[in-house]
């Protein structure tokens, strides 16, 4: 399937729950809701002309006004990808756990969850593993952190 072929697809099977972004650089983009997003996925994955059965990343997005989660899919037996965009308020970042669906989203939530202060409903087992355990100075990957001192590089 092409990427064109895949954006119909797609666009005409879940009509009303994906929108099409032109901004997908190399791989078919959508957004969904965040409501929407483990029945999506859900579906992504089951559909036999589909078969997303490889979760390959999840990264956040801080744009200043909103955060952005962006998971990028895989199809092993099909050899397509496609990438989803959940937008949030920057107010109350929250998004569900997929980790059901793919069970390598786990550690890719809670990375998200730890530097940007984006919320996983249902994760279950949010921990750090990047940063200390009693980290308190914030959340590194959002663009209104101040780094502490011990942090900051010394002027040369």
């Amino acid at each position: 399937m092409t990427k064109e072929e895949l954006k119909d697809y797609v666009s005409k099977h879940f009509d009303g729950k994906l929108t099409p972004l032109d901004t997908g650089r190399f791989d078919v983009l959508f957004e969904v809701k965040a409501e929407n997003l483990v029945e999506v996925a859900r579906a992504l994955r089951d559909d036999d002309n589909l078969r997303f059965d490889l979760f390959d990343c999840l990264t956040g997005v801080d744009t200043t006004e909103t955060f952005e989660a962006v998971y990028s899919l895989a199809s092993a037996v099909h050899s397509h990808r496609l990438d989803l965009k959940v937008v949030m308020s920057h107010d109350n970042p929250v998004v569900p756990s997929v980790q059901e669906i793919w069970p390598a989203a786990n550690w890719y939530e809670r990375e998200m969850w730890e530097l940007y202060g984006i919320d996983i409903s249902n994760h279950g087992r949010l921990e750090r593993f990047l940063l200390p355990d009693d980290w308190d100075q914030g959340f590194p990957m959002r663009k209104d952190w101040d780094a502490p001192d011990f942090v900051r590089l010394p002027e040369v």
